[in-house]
């Protein structure tokens, strides 16, 4: 494992946000939702493309709680514009299962 330093972590700006809309990415290479989610009022509505077909379905998806990355720069996937990541982990299926709070806590909160 690669260490970082303190300084490193801290530029990574991971934000809590809530999935506003939710949809099937049908031109994705692999099964994938679009998503826009809504970072607060600092940060407004991000979109993004997610992989996390095997555990969600895009009706369960709007409301939730997500954590981002919000300042990697813009990545086009396919006819999206990426303008975050959504953190996840691979289970022992290798399917995505969503890095989400336990508590509702202010949208664009940073993690710490």
């Amino acid at each position: 494992m690669q260490e970082i330093t303190w300084n490193e972590f801290t530029r990574v700006e991971l934000r809590v946000g809530r999935i506003v809309q939710a949809e099937v990415f049908a031109e994705a290479r692999k099964p994938a939702y679009k998503l826009q989610v809504d970072f607060g009022p600092e940060l407004g509505l991000r979109k993004s493309s997610a992989q996390i077909t095997g555990h969600y379905r895009p009706e369960e998806l709007v409301g939730r709680l997500v954590v981002g990355v919000v300042n990697f720069p813009l990545k086009q996937i396919g006819p999206l514009m990426s303008e975050c990541l959504i953190t996840g982990f691979h289970d022992a299926d290798g399917q995505v299962a969503l890095c989400v709070p336990d508590r509702d806590v202010p949208l664009g909160t940073k993690l710490l």
